[in-house]
């Protein structure tokens, strides 16, 4: 059990003997009690019957800076289905951080799930959400992308130096990643734009969330930033439903509150505070839980909703279409020396759609030094392990339960000196191929159906085949020869000597002689999730351009699930600019409409 699961189960009993108390005492972490969330309690704590102005589902990337923001000027409830990050060093240590991705219990910060396609992917449950599980990197938009959006580029850009003043770092750069860096160089991935934020054609140094002492900054930490006695937050509050009601004098049915239930089973009822329409319900649950909640309520395509009981508020057929998976194809590039552990921090943007960056060192997600060394590295090697569900090695459909527990086995049998070295991974612009998102059930705590129909447009192949010939350039050139052997022969000889073993389970480069398949092949053989998929609210279909509900009112989603495309590189920056963003625009509209009122 672990030191969280520990400090839990005292807080329940604790709880019994107090009866409400706040989230501090659960977690006694030092970041918790210096932050001092005394708003932020345990939804068995919660009243049944609430009241708010706003309602905010999703304590994620996009809904922590957006309740902050609103809370400047209103009363906000916030309602996480996770719990605090703070107590966990899987989400807060750098050198841990694979760890929450490779935990698969059903109290994980890291809540898996497997599309149709058969690729293994996670969904954050924690405050902070996805920015408590990536790696790291932090870039902006193109500003292409912020006209294409219909986005007001002063405030964008205000909201994401906002974001940039609470966590954003600039990385020290270890040789790897310098080496790296000269090898996309080398490989025409031309200009070199240095250190930037700004999402700009050719190689550059990125941001990171991660500081100097590899200790993760997510988006939970803009709460600090919150107002203490207009903002309460519940965690482990489950949402199952949005209530609706027939307005007077309009035919559009009106979001009027939520039902959330806590880890007892109790219902707990939160309405919206009576005084008009200025007072609204939020989604910033993300790309498959903010589809999913609105099925769950009755908005979404009428068939689906029928066919699992589901009374339909508004015929919407939009809702869960579009939704987009990035596809990543990553490579193990073996060093002949040790590497120093690094997560991303360049990256390489290509002229042909492809994205390229890396991740390197001996012991993925390992500590290098201290006591628990040596217990680690029994069991995880990385972010591109079958521990955390990328197993590339076999086609998707072929990654049963048991295909990765047998190459789990293989990794957690091999000589640490086999792991020397790093990864490359490219990731396809876009993507141009979509699927959808279903509901298995009427249960908000099940996973819902995701198919991201990998590849099925003929253009993201070509990206993904011309990605993995830039990293081959990559590994071939001047800069990038002390951390890779001269060819396959001498990497053969030395690597499988060190591993002790015919199998190994990442794919390698160079590549085997006896490697026969197409690049597009390759590609459609070894996709994996880089964790960046979207959509499925799409703006100018689910909702309009000031992220209201189309066909209610009463209602808006604000995340990554309004995306048609990722932005940039790396979405965090984006998603995080866009709850400062809106959080802004929804003040400044209830403000305006107040002295309207007032006028009248």
């Amino acid at each position: 059990m672990s030191a969280g699961h520990m400090l839990c189960g005292v807080a329940i009993v604790l709880a019994t003997v107090l009866g409400s108390f706040c989230i501090t005492v659960v977690t006694a972490s030092p970041e918790a009690q210096r932050y001092n969330f005394r708003f932020v309690r345990h939804a068995r704590d919660a009243p049944l019957v609430s009241y708010y102005n706003y309602i905010v589902v999703g304590g994620g990337t996009a809904g922590c800076p957006l309740a902050a923001t609103l809370s400047e000027r209103s009363r906000v409830l916030l309602l996480e289905r996770g719990g605090l990050p703070y107590a966990s060093r899987n989400v807060s240590s750098e050198y841990h951080f694979a760890d929450a991705l490779a935990d698969a219990s059903p109290l994980s910060p890291a809540q898996r799930f497997v599309s149709e396609d058969g690729v293994v992917n996670a969904r954050a449950r924690v405050l902070g959400g996805g920015s408590c599980l990536n790696a790291g990197f932090y870039t902006r938009a193109s500003g292409g992308y912020v006209r294409a959006a219909g986005w007001d580029h002063r405030l964008v850009n205000a909201s994401y130096r906002w974001v940039e003043r609470a966590l954003v770092f600039r990385p020290a750069v270890p040789q790897w990643q310098c080496a790296l860096r000269e090898g996309l160089l080398q490989a025409g991935v031309t200009p070199d734009n240095g250190y930037t934020l700004e999402h700009v054609q050719g190689t550059k140094i990125g941001g990171t969330i991660f500081d100097r002492r590899g200790r993760r900054h997510t988006a939970a930490d803009f709460l600090r930033r919150a107002h203490p006695r207009r903002l309460t937050v519940f965690l482990h509050a489950t949402v199952s439903r949005i209530l609706f009601r027939r307005a007077e004098g309009t035919a559009k049915p009106v979001a009027y509150g939520v039902v959330f239930t806590d880890p007892l089973g109790v219902q707990h009822h939160v309405y919206l505070r009576r005084g008009g329409a200025k007072n609204e319900v939020i989604l910033a649950a993300g790309t498959l839980g903010s589809p999913q909640l609105l099925m769950l309520s009755g908005v979404g395509p009428r068939a689906h909703l029928e066919k699992h009981g589901i009374r339909t508020v508004h015929d919407q057929p939009g809702v869960g279409q579009g939704v987009a998976d990035n596809p990543m194809n990553s490579v193990f590039v073996p060093s002949p020396v040790p590497v120093a552990l690094s997560l991303v921090q360049v990256v390489g943007v290509t002229r042909f759609g492809s994205f390229i960056e890396g991740v390197s060192g001996s012991q993925f997600g390992i500590p290098l030094h201290g006591r628990g060394a040596a217990h680690h590295a029994a069991r995880n090697f990385g972010m591109f392990s079958p521990m955390t569900g990328q197993l590339g090695t076999v086609p998707p459909k072929e990654r049963t339960p048991e295909a990765m527990w047998r190459a789990a086995e293989v990794m957690r049998r091999l000589d640490r000196r086999a792991f020397r070295g790093g990864f490359i991974l490219e990731k396809v612009l876009g993507p141009l191929s979509t699927g959808h998102i279903e509901l298995r059930s009427a249960d908000a705590h099940a996973n819902p159906a995701v198919t991201f129909n990998y590849f099925r447009d003929p253009r993201d192949v070509e990206r993904c085949a011309r990605g993995i010939e830039a990293i081959e350039r990559v590994v071939r050139s001047r800069a990038f020869s002390r951390f890779t052997y001269a060819n396959h022969t001498a990497m053969d000889a030395a690597f499988r000597r060190a591993a002790g073993t015919a199998y190994f389970p990442v794919n390698l480069l160079p590549r085997h002689p006896r490697d026969t398949r197409t690049l597009q092949q390759y590609c459609r053989d070894t996709v994996m999730t880089i964790w960046h998929y979207h959509g499925g609210c799409h703006v100018g279909g689910v909702v309009d351009r000031d992220y209201r509900v189309v066909g209610v009112q009463g209602l808006r989603v604000v995340d990554s699930s309004t995306f048609r495309y990722s932005p940039g590189t790396n979405p965090q920056a984006t998603v995080m600019m866009l709850g400062r963003y809106m959080g802004l625009r929804i003040l400044k509209e209830r403000w305006i409409r107040k002295g309207a009122e007032d006028k009248h």
